[in-house]
């Protein structure tokens, strides 16, 4: 068993550790992959999911939850397969980058960047709206669970707090992250097994209908009370391939196997939850679930059944398990950073570290955004449904580059095999944008502005050094990454004009199935226009370079 320490967060100047000559150690193994993603899979998401869900989907969450463990187990699936084949740090980005060249790469490298940049403001979130259960925080929340002005300053706070802890260098992150994931799982299977066995009461499931908002009620729930972000998390073994003892047998191992203890713990939690609720707190229907006066969604649950000690377990869980998270979430936007701008599509000041090996100007960055992110997004659920989307766009990716890999690179060794891969992958990509569409017009609106800022941005950047010939200049593939555009766009037409936020002229189910078939062709438009094996091989060589220090 790999040390906790070794795999908690990054290793300094990049998103692995780093031996002698600024190769990656690789001394991680199985349990340690695996404990990485589950770690990660078990956040917020636990504390307020379960009650965003109901809220959304009345009972019927419950199929919310399985629909959305098996949304991740088929893109888990994908990525266990790509993890095997290709075992390098910072995987989820780089699979684009190989097959689709350049402009690709740097677009799931932005969408990576946007999804893990936003993180942390979310945890802040989750932690500030448990601690309305004290009465000195009391006033940092609205009554629509907005950020007073009050509480907009202890959001800050909090994120200048997890800065401050990473400037302190990763061993120190490290140190506080292991005991802090040890403390976020074991929690949530305590609370399961106490108040399953002292509260539990069947009819709750049907007093007032199993599913009383209907399909578009489960389904909506999928992206924006929090079951997609609860989930995610499986990537972080993908991303430690780097230092995995024995990565083509373990990463497939680790990835499957993480996802499926975090889809069991969280289907439980929502079982349970459900059971669990007083009659007279969902008296007036799902979508008005109250408990008078009591702040936090399980800590209030405890407290009201009469299990006192448990609630206080659980406000402190709510300081420890999103603190945790947000931690380890601002390493990693500052490493993506500094990826970036490793391969070419960032300044160089991002590459930028301090003494202690920190890239300073990222995590500088990081806190920066994470303050934007409570201006525009100021409840926990909207910015959940923004990072569901953004995550799951990132995700698509993979799904895309397999079916390159499979076409393009058919001999290459692959330790685990996915049986009926040609099938499975243009499924987990239909199903990624399922999930993004289901986010609703108002969230993808918000994305697609983050998209096209990030475009400008990158995309001046890339000009800038093209034109001044600096050694780091992206080389950009036009031709492979064509369909990108044309997906991009065609999804926010399809939102725009849909029933999930949008104009409802695209009628229920019809609007699903045209996302579907949408997804198929731009599938298989990527697969027919994607660079040549030669010119996979040529990408997977000029990032290994990177790795090595070369630019």
């Amino acid at each position: 068993m790999a040390n906790v320490d070794e795999i908690s967060a990054p290793r300094a100047g990049e998103p692995g550790s780093l031996g002698k000559g600024g190769s990656l150690r690789r001394d991680v193994g199985l349990i340690g992959l695996m404990w990485a993603s589950v770690g990660s899979i078990i956040g917020s998401g636990w504390l307020y999911g379960a009650q965003k869900a109901v809220v959304v989907a009345g009972p019927a969450a419950v199929i919310s939850w399985g629909i959305g463990a098996v949304a991740i187990i088929l893109l888990a699936l994908v990525h266990a397969e790509l993890g095997g084949l290709f075992p390098v740090a910072g995987g989820t980005a780089r699979y684009p980058h190989y097959a689709f060249g350049g402009l690709a790469g740097m677009s799931f490298g932005w969408f990576s960047w946007l999804q893990a940049a936003t993180v942390a403001p979310i945890e802040v979130e989750a932690m500030i709206g448990y601690a309305g259960h004290w009465k000195w925080a009391q006033g940092f929340l609205n009554a629509n669970g907005t950020l007073t002005a009050s509480g907009l300053v202890v959001a800050v706070l909090l994120m200048a707090v997890f800065v401050a802890v990473n400037f302190l260098g990763v061993k120190v992150l490290a140190h506080t992250n292991s005991a802090a994931t040890w403390w976020k799982i074991a929690v949530p299977l305590g609370a399961i097994f106490v108040i399953a066995a002292t509260n539990f009461h069947p009819h709750n499931f049907t007093s007032h209908g199993f599913a009383p908002f209907g399909a578009k009620g489960v389904l909506s729930a999928i992206s924006t009370s929090g079951i997609i972000f609860a989930l995610l998390g499986f990537e972080q073994a993908i991303q430690l391939a780097g230092e995995s003892r024995n990565p083509k047998r373990d990463l497939p191992r680790a990835t499957i196997g993480s996802v499926a203890i975090g889809a069991v713990i969280y289907i439980a939690l929502q079982v349970v939850y459900i059971g669990a609720l007083p009659l007279a707190s969902f008296a007036h229907g799902w979508a008005k679930l109250n408990y008078v006066g009591i702040s936090g969604p399980w800590a209030g649950l405890a407290t009201l059944i009469g299990l006192g000690w448990l609630g206080w377990v659980l406000y402190a869980d709510a300081i420890i398990s999103p603190g945790g998270t947000g931690l380890i979430y601002t390493t990693s936007t500052s490493r993506i950073s500094y990826g970036l701008s490793k391969n070419g599509y960032a300044p160089r000041a991002f590459e930028k570290t301090d003494k202690r090996g920190v890239p300073w100007f990222g995590l500088i960055i990081s806190f920066v955004t994470g303050v934007i992110c409570f201006l525009p997004f100021p409840s926990w659920q909207e910015l959940v449904s923004f990072i569901t989307s953004a995550s799951v766009l990132m995700y698509a990716g993979a799904p895309l580059a397999f079916g390159v890999f499979r076409d393009r690179l058919p001999n290459h060794e692959r330790p685990y095999r996915l049986p009926g891969g040609n099938v499975i992958s243009p499924i987990a990509f239909v199903v990624a944008s399922l999930i993004i569409y289901w986010a609703g017009w108002d969230t993808l609106q918000r994305l697609g502005w983050a998209i096209i800022m990030g475009y400008v941005l990158l995309g001046s950047y890339a000009v800038y050094a093209t034109k001044k010939r600096l050694p780091n200049a992206p080389r950009l593939d036009w031709k492979a990454a064509q369909w990108l555009p044309v997906y991009l766009i065609g999804m926010g037409v399809i939102s725009w004009q849909g029933g999930f936020g949008g104009q409802s002229h695209i009628p229920m189910w019809w609007d699903m199935a045209l996302v579907s078939a949408f997804a198929v062709g731009i599938y298989y438009w990527a697969r027919a226009t994607a660079v040549s094996g030669e010119a996979i091989e040529q990408n997977i060589e000029e990032v290994a370079v990177v790795d090595e220090g070369g630019h």
